[in-house]
């Protein structure tokens, strides 16, 4: 005869793990780009065409095949003590670094110029994936009363010209002598940026029109004006996040039962 005597741990149920949720705050305000009219893209896009190709900036690609072909070289000459060693010397990346100074390309460079006070016209490209990396580019835009606006194929237009693989934002730095004609003939064409929580004036509008050298305007706001805004806060959102919703969770394995037979 032989009798089966299960564990004690086996007869209790397992206790399931809570599902982990994140709890964030969400802003309660939509920000988007402002639209551009056919004819003002048209426009920015062949003002920016007959600049470039007239400065002739262009990225170029430094041939790597020389480099590697060189270390053979730079190994006998290290055996042989004798021989004079020539320093290494690297060609520039663009065709023009002064050029290339006085522009910001690229989301990360439009950013640190924005957030530095560096920049007087913003441009970004409507094809940027997912479309919410450029949304942080209109309030540091707003707040330093920099002209900012999206231009459809902007990208396609521009990268051809400057040798490079996309171009999703670029900016002109102040006090730039090369692009001061451009910065003045696309200003007038951008429209006006709107963020809900920064109250706007016509006034204000013009006088960042005329004057872009000026820091923020916003800190000399008077108490009468900003009492006198339409503004209506509202509260935030509370958004709960499951991170990894479908994952799979796959059950413990059991131990297996002890069995004592007895005869």
């Amino acid at each position: 005869m032989s009798n089966v005597t299960p564990t004690k741990g086996a007869k209790k149920k397992e206790k399931k793990k809570p599902i982990s949720v994140k709890t964030s705050m969400n802003s309660p305000y939509s920000i988007h780009w402002s639209p551009l009219e056919r004819e003002h893209k048209h426009f920015i896009l062949n003002t920016l065409k007959i600049k470039l190709s007239a400065v002739g900036l262009q990225k170029q690609r430094v041939n790597r095949f020389r480099e590697w072909g060189s270390r053979r070289r730079s190994r006998k000459k290290a055996s042989n003590p004798t021989e004079e060693q020539k320093p290494a010397t690297t060609e520039p990346c663009w065709s023009n670094p002064a050029v290339r100074k006085q522009l910001a390309i690229g989301i990360n460079e439009v950013t640190k110029g924005l957030e530095r006070n560096e920049l007087s016209l913003v441009l970004v490209c409507n094809s940027v994936k997912p479309a919410h990396m450029t949304c942080h580019l209109i309030p540091l835009s707003k707040t330093r009363s920099v002209p900012a606006c999206q231009v459809p194929s902007l990208s396609d237009t521009l990268a051809g010209l400057l040798g490079v693989k996309c171009v999703l934002a670029l900016g002109f730095r102040r006090g730039s002598e090369v692009f001061e004609d451009v910065v003045r003939a696309i200003t007038p064409v951008v429209p006006p940026l709107s963020v809900a929580w920064i109250p706007t004036d016509s006034t204000e509008e013009k006088q960042s029109d005329t004057v872009m050298g000026q820091k923020r305007k916003f800190e000399e706001m008077s108490d009468e004006a900003s009492d006198a805004s339409p503004l209506i806060l509202q509260p935030l959102k509370v958004k709960k996040i499951i991170p990894n919703p479908t994952k799979i969770r796959k059950p413990k394995k059991k131990g297996k039962q002890k069995c004592l037979s007895t005869v």
